[in-house]
């Protein structure tokens, strides 16, 4: 029998004693916050495993006649009431800024609009891939709890990233399944009339039309843009489509629609920001539409520039070449050809903006947002040493110490990554603890007076907890393998210790990229199987990720793990998880022992994970790269010290051996020292440390305080500064820019007093250097003398800079002097340098123009 097939799906009624709990499945505030989970969690807890753990499709699919026995369940309705009233006091509290930011916003403070590519904030809303989307989703949620005016922009993915299957042989499967919207915490936006609110996107020789999906984030919103609309071709319509999916082609178009349309779509809904944080290069572009805007309004390209530069802070994220998109000059050139029309600019100017020292004939979004935004920040210490020398290019004659790129080291959302049995704790002995996640001497007493024995058996029972979960995972991954029932309990039985024979559980879970070197404790395979197979001291090794499709490299990593843990000697004790997402993450970094790391240094821009693990009490054993360059105390963890070896192989070998070094001889031992206690003192004050040392420091309220702070107050204001009087301080700091630039080569400086090799203690320092301005004026310039006091050992001290007075000379010169009364007997060594100088300036260093002496 054959014939049409029609789709007829029935709900559940909700009556109206139980209607809220269509608002609580529309609000990703369940995303970390535990109540309402746990709400929809009692009303049906294998239901709500099967939806995986997405409230809106739960409502869909839950039985009226279960909805009916709740609706008459006196216990359950006063629970419902209880969440209600939490979920309608957090957003009636975040509606307005807390008294930890309201301390620092001025009552200018506006908007501050945040673009980002991908959002990581729950399993069900997966329009992330990885690190970046993970942050920005916390970003968010930081905002939302600190009452920020803040509002979010994103592309609407129909399929967004991939679910990943690993076969018997460890090749990675990518599954890509398009979502159902019904499905998503999301709604249509419309406009007055209910029609889709809609903006158009300029694309060579079209126009493509844009709707917009909001997505509530306790009180704020994230605007998603969508080109599957009724009336653009299908290509089109699929620009949308798959999170970082097609090629170079595909790219720039996503990315012209998440910078250009997210500008207009805000534009469209009324929202004037004055603070527009690029997170990561792919939303640059909105740069370009901004200076379109100001162009219209009627000043110049330059001004407009300045401009919008002065309200535009950008974080990259990356130190790996393949994490900047860099477009070929003849594709950039076809789709930035309708914005330089627009502009009346000539096309190879605005190319210009993108052009990199690494490739002149390419387009490079990193570099577009550094030249076009004044405030600048990568994600950790060491990781802005390493961008700013990758970037020098931008502040040519200026110390890579000292260019205008500041850090914010990434941090984590406690609440979604802070275990539910801990946060639980927490709420009973510290009630107020989420208002003082900062407070480093709360954490470290409220940590530190936990009873030892209490501390460890909380460990153990989260640690349970997660190996039951990871058992569940690895019996249904190896049932669709096709492996036996008999060998399947075999394997996993290492998975469920019985008291007093835990296990140690080490985890290595993050992107498979060939830098994070997955493999590398597995160089030496005979030692660690050693380590893991000593029958005194259990050991098991846990390793989840996935390999970007395309990543050929990174599927070949996950295959030799696979292959590995399939030997004899590895079997049972190695486990290869697969479809590693943020609910598996978030049981991982729970319940792990260790939390393993091994980059290449210093490829890691920051590494969160770790942090995240860090929190609940697990010890990090990593190479000193990322945040752990930072957070590592030496009682909180390990440490591996990179080696700077000029041979691949042998900077590999040398660490790895470190690896095993520290797990043979310092980690394995002290965690399964526990004598007479039943438990490990050595460990739990190890753990207590991670604890009380991570989570005030390295969590996204302090992140974003950061940012507030040292980036988005300072952008607001300098933002309206050049902004005033129909942007008149622009134009003249534009004047002046160009002014210094011509003038500058003939920029010289020459000592005209005598250079004395020796002073007495508490006599000055005299200098008179003659500059040559070249037509510029004495107060155009500033002169500072850097001094450095040497140590006997030959190490320098931090120097300092003394500004030099100037007075007008003659013929086009100045006269700049300084008389530096120096009290402290020693060798001294100083330099004289000249930069451009302007009130306007969002830095000193802003110009990238120095001369030294």
């Amino acid at each position: 029998m054959s014939g049409q097939k029609y789709v007829l799906e029935v709900q559940a009624r909700l009556p109206e004693s139980l209607s809220e709990l269509k608002a609580l499945s529309e609000n990703l505030l369940y995303a970390w916050d535990r109540h309402i989970r746990g709400l929809f969690w009692r009303m049906d807890t294998a239901l709500w495993e099967r939806c995986g753990h997405n409230p809106k499709v739960f409502l869909r699919r839950i039985s009226q006649q279960r909805i009916d026995e709740l609706a008459g369940n006196a216990a359950f309705l006063e629970e419902y009431q209880y969440v209600l009233g939490l979920f309608r006091t957090y957003r009636d509290q975040t509606s307005r800024p807390s008294a930890l930011v309201a301390e620092k916003l001025d009552s200018e403070q506006g908007l501050i609009a945040y673009f980002c590519a991908e959002y990581g904030l729950h399993e069900s809303l997966p329009l992330y891939s990885g690190g970046l989307g993970i942050l920005a989703g916390d970003h968010c949620k930081a905002a939302s709890g600190l009452g920020l005016p803040f509002v979010a922009v994103g592309l609407m993915y129909r399929q967004g990233y991939f679910r990943q299957q690993i076969e018997r042989d460890g090749s990675q499967k990518a599954l890509f399944q398009p979502h159902d919207l019904r499905d998503l915490p999301i709604t249509l936006v419309c406009d007055d009339n209910d029609a889709p609110l809609q903006i158009v996107v300029p694309l060579p020789g079209r126009d493509v039309v844009v709707q917009i999906w909001r997505a509530e984030i306790g009180h704020l919103a994230l605007y998603l843009l969508d080109t599957d609309v009724e009336g653009n071709d299908e290509a089109d319509c699929s620009i949308t489509f798959q999170l970082y999916g097609g090629d170079k082609k595909r790219r720039i178009e996503q990315e012209l629609v998440l910078g250009v349309g997210g500008v207009r779509a805000l534009r469209a809904l009324g929202l004037e920001p004055s603070v527009w944080h690029v997170n990561e290069g792919h939303a640059a572009f909105l740069m370009v539409e901004r200076c379109r805007e100001a162009i219209a309004a009627g000043t110049t390209f330059e001004a407009g520039l300045e401009q919008v530069a002065a309200a535009t802070v950008f974080t990259t994220h990356t130190p790996v070449a393949a994490g900047h998109d860099v477009f070929e000059h003849d594709l950039a050139a076809a789709y930035l050809a309708p914005y330089a029309k627009a502009m009346n600019l000539p096309l190879e100017q605005l190319l210009a903006l993108g052009q990199s020292e690494q490739n002149h004939t390419a387009f490079n979004m990193t570099t577009l947002a550094l030249r076009a935004s004044r405030y600048q920040n990568a994600v950790s210490r060491i990781h802005r040493g390493v961008t700013a020398e990758m970037e020098a290019h931008i502040w040519p004659q200026v110390p890579i110490d000292e260019s205008p790129l500041q850090y914010v080291t990434n941090g984590v959302h406690v609440q979604t990554f802070l275990s539910r049995q801990w946060s639980y704790f927490f709420d009973m002995h510290a009630p107020g603890w989420r208002a003082r996640q900062c407070d480093h001497h709360f954490w470290h007493d409220l940590v530190a007076s936990i009873p030892d024995q209490q501390f460890w058996l909380q460990r153990m029972s989260i640690k349970a907890d997660m190996l039951d979960y990871v058992g569940n995972c690895l019996a249904r991954q190896y049932r669709r393998q096709g492996v036996g029932e008999a060998h399947i309990e075999r394997r996993l039985a290492m998975l469920k210790p019985t008291f007093g024979r835990d296990p140690m559980v080490l985890v290595f879970a993050r992107r498979f990229a060939t830098y994070k070197r997955a493999t590398l404790l597995l160089r030496d395979a005979a030692r660690l199987a050693a380590l893991l197979n000593d029958p005194e001291r259990p050991v098991i090794l846990l390793f989840a990720g996935k390999a970007h499709p395309a990543d050929e490299p990174g599927q070949a990593l996950i295959r030799a793990l696979v292959e590995q843990s399939q030997q004899p000697e590895f079997a049972g004790k190695l486990f290869v998880l697969e479809d590693y997402d943020l609910a598996m993450g978030r049981q991982l970094v729970a319940g792990a022992d260790v939390w393993l790391n091994t980059p290449l240094y210093p490829m890691e821009a920051c590494g969160t994970s770790g942090q995240k693990a860090g929190l609940n009490g697990a010890l990090n054993v990593s190479v000193l790269d990322g945040w752990w360059g930072e957070g590592f105390q030496g009682d909180n963890g390990w440490a591996i010290t990179p080696y700077n070896h000029s041979d691949p192989e042998q900077r590999d070998h040398y660490e790895a051996e470190d690896l095993l070094d520290l797990l043979e001889d310092e980690v394995i031992p002290l965690y399964f020292n526990r004598g007479h206690f039943g438990y490990s003192p050595g460990w739990v004050a190890r753990a207590k440390a991670s604890m009380y040392t991570v989570l005030p420091h390295f969590n996204a309220q302090r992140m974003l305080l950061n940012y507030i702070e040292n980036l988005y107050i300072p952008a607001t204001r300098h933002g309206r500064r050049l902004a005033r009087d129909n942007g008149k301080p622009a134009a003249e700091l534009v004047a002046w820019k160009r002014r210094v630039a011509d003038a500058w080569p003939g920029v010289t400086l020459s000592r005209s007093n005598g250079r004395p090799e020796q002073i007495d203690s508490g006599e000055p320092l005299e200098l008179h250097i003659e500059v040559q301005l070249q037509g510029l004026s004495a107060e155009d310039l500033r002169l500072e003398c850097v001094m450095t006091r040497v140590r006997d050992d030959g190490e320098t001290e931090a120097g300092i800079c003394c500004l030099l007075a100037p007075e007008n000379g003659e013929n086009g010169t100045a006269i700049y002097r300084l008389a530096e009364p120096i009290e402290v007997p020693g060798r001294y060594e100083y330099q004289v340098r000249a930069y451009p100088h302007h009130p306007m300036l969002a830095h000193p260093f802003e110009t990238g123009l120095m001369r030294w002496l």
